[in-house]
């Protein structure tokens, strides 16, 4: 099976605000980005959002190599919150309901298609594909902006 690398970032000006994502797909030689903004949002959907769209990006199953500096998303999956919310209906440890629902469903899926590795990175530490990530992010969320906001 192949390997691919998936580095994700995702970034927002207020929380909520305008947010971007950005995914980065490397496979051997070749790399491809992705990214994306949305008007009114939050830094954990952006966060998801990047990771969704990068798998969503593959055209067959892989095994998958995420790399992002979220921990929301990162402990999500290793530490199998995401099985747990599934099996006790979209509902957190203390009963309450978890927050961004749709996507933690649409990821769930996702990750039934390939074999997938979460590896969480320190943001802002000089990583070379997260700091891309993370620029092109905000690079997408200004479109939003008013240039007053910049």
């Amino acid at each position: 099976m192949d390997t691919v690398y998936i580095y994700t970032d995702g970034a927002c000006s207020g929380n909520p605000g305008p947010g971007g994502w950005c995914a980065i797909l490397r496979y051997k030689q070749k790399e491809r980005e992705v990214f994306g903004a949305e008007k009114e949002t939050t830094n954990n959907r952006m966060e998801l959002t990047a990771v969704i769209k990068g798998l969503k990006a593959l055209r067959y199953p892989c095994k998958v190599m995420v790399i992002s500096d979220s921990k929301y998303v990162c402990d999500a999956i290793n530490q199998h919150w995401l099985s747990s919310w599934e099996r006790k209906s979209w509902k957190k440890s203390d009963g309450k309901p978890v927050l961004n629902p749709d996507l933690w469903m649409e990821l769930s899926s996702l990750l039934k298609l390939h074999d997938v590795q979460f590896t969480w990175i320190k943001g802002h530490a000089g990583h070379p594909e997260n700091e891309r990530c993370d620029a092109i992010a905000v690079r997408e969320y200004r479109k939003y902006l008013k240039n007053s906001d910049l």
